[in-house]
């Protein structure tokens, strides 16, 4: 029997395994906490790469573009990741307030701390794709996140949506640890060559 190794099938298993390791490549980059930025904005570079024809190796390219956009990718993601942690810590305290004041700030930080979720993906995708100053990255992240309210409400669903099922179905915490944060940072790569080309000069 022969394998062709340029068949559908062998293809497909091969990008499947490609993405798991890509996933796993991104976690461990996660895992020092500050660095989570430049391994969200190095993901979403391959991503974005890879949904443009299938160009780029994802996993071959995953760590240079980590220590390209390390510094921005960083900095960016820590300029939005501390605010968000605050508001939701202040959403939690509020919303445990037995008062109307209490639930209204709650609400209002929670909301708060969902937008710039979804300017803090912007930012990452910013910072994969064009070279700007850390300070232009956050206005326009924040810019987009407000401009674009169809697809950040479509940007936000891919991570609420993984985030449900692995709280309804708790096995699927396997799949997010597989190929989780890969394949849904390919989904999110649409959505941002969308974004961006309806706003490229």
């Amino acid at each position: 029997m022969r394998i062709d190794p340029n068949s559908r099938s062998v293809q497909g298993l091969s990008t499947f395994i490609e993405f798991i390791a890509l996933n796993v490549m991104y976690l461990v980059s996660c895992i020092p906490v500050v660095t989570i930025g430049a391994a969200t904005s190095a993901l979403f570079e391959v991503a974005i790469r890879y949904s443009d024809d299938e160009t780029g190796r994802p996993v071959a390219d995953f760590i240079p573009a980590f220590l390209r956009n390390f510094r921005r990718g960083a900095l960016t993601g820590l300029a939005l990741l501390v605010p968000i942690a605050l508001l939701v810590f202040s959403a939690v305290f509020w919303l445990s307030t037995p008062s109307v004041l209490g639930t209204a700030g709650g609400v209002i930080s929670a909301l708060a701390a969902v937008f710039l979720f979804t300017a803090f993906l912007y930012a990452m995708a910013l910072v994969a794709t064009f070279d700007d100053g850390i300070r232009r990255t956050l206005k326009n992240a924040m810019l987009l996140a407000a401009a674009e309210p169809a697809r950040t409400f479509g940007l936000l669903m891919i991570p609420v949506t993984l985030v449900c099922i692995s709280i309804l179905f708790p096995p699927f915490l396997v799949i997010m640890g597989t190929v989780g944060f890969s394949v849904g940072a390919y989904a999110a790569a649409f959505l941002f060559r969308s974004v961006f080309a309806r706003h490229r000069p």
